[in-house]
């Protein structure tokens, strides 16, 4: 399943302090109840992992937040109030947004008018990793900041970031907070510290505003559905950027004739945040000599009213030698769960194609999401494939989308493992051979998985 755009999910948890937008105020007190009770209602009913959930906190939490959505004061506020209400339950398939346009269209990440700054996490810090050129010199690639608002880069991320973000995985939730510290509605203002790599400290105070300025450094690159280029020694690099597309699978064929002069092969899906499983399936099945290729196992809540009705009389000492007593014991307790997979057997390879089978290294990371992450389940035993970078982003499933007033959401409904019954999702896949990005490769503007993924290839370690 593809993930939905972050930044849509995202623009909620942003400060709104000092902006001088006019913040839309449509929804009435009876919408924002119903959109909370809709959500907490389908939650109960189809959410996969509700075993998982702490279920007197959940329900706790939601008669608090029937007092909160009530208070406040316009929608920007109210879908805060369901940003957070949603992340306690730490999925990355499960979000709620707004589809008001005043407020989407008006939030801002990088954009401070005369100046533009993006961050990403290195080792828990947020690292400076775009600027303009104009600035390069006053905030150099490899800053670090280190104040929010007077307060502790750690702390202002703990407080007021991170309680609003769904994820399966604390490093996913700690990137995206990161990448969006100082996210705002237009004339949002910061008062922020940085750290420079020559240990000197720059104050900035920053208002989110559009910017005209569009030379950017690094350079922002354009990525395509599909890119294939050349190394010394015939090693191909292949990017596959999504597969939300299946024009992706006719390009790659289009490719097959020159990837025939290939001696090894890289496979980038560090930008891959998913689409459809079978997309991706259809790529792999020519990179394999199998006929079988494994998939992930798939299970479902299940909801029989009759069976919850008769577990309430039923004790867990009942349940003991009794399939019928636990059948009702778990329905009543909402953990009755249907297995998708019961007659499994792996996808069979139909076609003969034209197959490229020489030593792979497939690069990953936290952004390989989703279908991505299928891809990778079925090439797991591949002894030809061999995994470099970081984790995945630990998260798939087949989301229910559902419409609120002023908005929607998802929530996942079916859990994947490996087929062997191995946890990915909250996980992660990992890697066989772990690289992580350094503040020195930002600034020296290095690519490490890139760089080791092709001594390895060279070298065979």
């Amino acid at each position: 399943m593809k993930r939905l755009n972050f930044f849509l999910i995202l623009i909620l948890f942003v400060s709104c302090a000092n902006a001088q937008l006019k913040i839309p105020n449509k929804l009435s007190a009876a919408d924002k109840v119903y959109g909370l009770s809709k959500f907490w209602q389908e939650v109960n009913y189809n959410f996969v992992y509700l075993s998982k959930v702490d279920r007197t906190q959940w329900d706790n939490l939601y008669k608090d937040m029937i007092v909160k959505v009530q208070a406040t004061s316009n929608d920007y506020d109210y879908w805060k109030q369901m940003q957070k209400f949603c992340a306690f339950l730490n999925d990355g398939h499960t979000g709620v947004w707004t589809m008001d346009t005043a407020i989407s269209n008006n939030v801002l990440t990088k954009m401070f008018g005369d100046y533009w700054i993006g961050f990403t996490n290195v080792d828990g810090h947020a690292i400076v990793n775009y600027t303009l050129k104009k600035h390069l010199k006053e905030i150099p690639i490899g800053s670090e900041l280190v104040e929010v608002n007077g307060i502790s880069t750690r702390q202002y991320l703990k407080d007021s970031i991170l309680p609003f973000i769904s994820s399966s995985t604390d490093y996913v939730r700690e990137d995206l907070a990161i990448s969006n510290i100082i996210a705002g509605l237009t004339g949002t203002s910061y008062k922020i510290k940085l750290k420079r790599p020559d240990g000197t400290f720059l104050p900035l105070t920053l208002t989110h505003a559009r910017t005209v300025d569009t030379a950017f450094y690094p350079a922002l690159q354009e990525s395509s559905l599909l890119e294939l280029k050349w190394y010394p020694n015939d090693v191909a690099y292949l990017e596959l950027n999504s597969f939300g597309n299946p024009k992706i699978d006719t390009l790659f064929i289009a490719k097959l004739p020159e990837l025939k002069k290939a001696k090894s092969l890289i496979i980038d899906l560090r930008k891959n945040g998913g689409g459809s499983t079978n997309i991706g399936a259809i790529i792999l099945s020519y990179l394999t000599n199998d006929t079988l290729l494994p998939h992930s196992k798939y299970y479902t809540r299940m909801n029989l009213a009759s069976f919850k009705a008769w577990g309430k009389s039923v004790s867990i000492q009942d349940t003991v030698g009794n399939d019928w007593n636990t059948k009702c014991w778990l329905a009543y307790h909402d953990m009755l769960i249907d297995s998708l997979s019961k007659d499994y057997s792996p996808w069979q390879i139909t076609q003969e194609p034209n197959r490229i089978v020489v030593p792979t290294a497939v690069l990953i990371g936290h952004g390989t999401a989703s279908a991505a992450e299928d891809f990778l389940i079925s090439a797991d035993g591949q002894k030809h494939f061999t995994k470099i970078g970081e984790r995945s982003y630990g998260s798939t499933g087949q989301p229910l989308m559902l419409e609120l007033p002023g908005g929607g959401a998802r929530i996942c409904t079916k859990k994947d493992t490996y087929p062997d019954g191995r946890e990915f999702v909250g996980v992660g896949v990992i890697p066989d051979i772990e690289i992580k990005p350094t503040v020195q490769d930002f600034i020296k503007g290095n690519d490490p998985v890139l760089e080791k993924a092709l001594n390895f290839l060279s070298k065979g370690k």
